[in-house]
């Protein structure tokens, strides 16, 4: 399986240097991955770097808590889609769906993405938090928000991806949306195991090292 079109390749490490986000991009042109994810800063770094290429800039917006206004997301969004990002990962308010204010949390998910326009807008829901109930919430409310993506995890919480949460989320959302498998990706098996489950997208740092290990397979 050609599985390099999968991997938002990422560096969000809050000391990652100039140099480190360079390899980063150098990586992603080589095995051609869909994305670099960078924290916003980086944003029109990665974009010069990746001039020419057919990789994306993937930014994280609300990261990695959630608990921003929903103005300061919507200010961040537009901000970074002004400064060249393709696709932007949004956290969205994890107390506000545990709480069960769905309205608030479709309202706030619909108005990053009114701000992305025609951008992709993946919608990370931080699984290990929630209960199944509430991951089925969460995922409705960012297909009813008009999200095209929801993702597992930031990769910052107590636990990452599993088969179970991206199996629920692709269960969930049917086929009109992604699902993107981020946190706790470091193997080409486990790769594997979350395309099977219904991933269309892998957040992942480790994303040289599994496609060398696919080689050696």
């Amino acid at each position: 399986m050609d599985i390099n079109k999968f991997f938002d390749h990422t560096l969000l490490a809050a000391d990652a240097s100039y140099e480190a986000i360079q390899s980063l991009c150098d990586e992603a042109k080589q095995y051609r991955f869909m994305s670099v994810c960078v924290n916003p800063y980086y944003v029109p770094v990665a974009k010069k770097l990746l001039a020419g290429s057919d990789v994306k800039v993937c930014t994280v917006i609300g990261f990695p808590l959630g608990q921003m206004t929903p103005a300061a997301k919507v200010f961040e969004a537009a901000d970074a889609i002004k400064m060249g990002a393709d696709e932007v990962d949004m956290v969205l308010n994890i107390p506000a769906l545990k709480r069960g204010d769905l309205t608030f949390v479709t309202q706030e998910i619909h108005a990053v993405k009114e701000a992305v326009g025609n951008h992709v807008l993946k919608v990370i829901l931080e699984c290990c938090y929630l209960s199944d109930e509430e991951k089925v919430k969460g995922c409705l409310c960012a297909k009813k928000a008009g999200a095209d993506f929801v993702k597992t995890s930031t990769g910052f919480g107590k636990s990452g991806a599993t088969e179970h949460d991206v199996a629920l989320m692709r269960k969930t959302v049917g086929t009109s949306m992604g699902v993107k498998a981020a946190g706790g990706i470091h193997t080409y098996q486990d790769v594997e195991d979350m395309i099977r489950a219904g991933a269309n997208r892998i957040g992942c740092s480790h994303s040289v090292a599994i496609m060398k290990e696919q080689k050696k397979a």
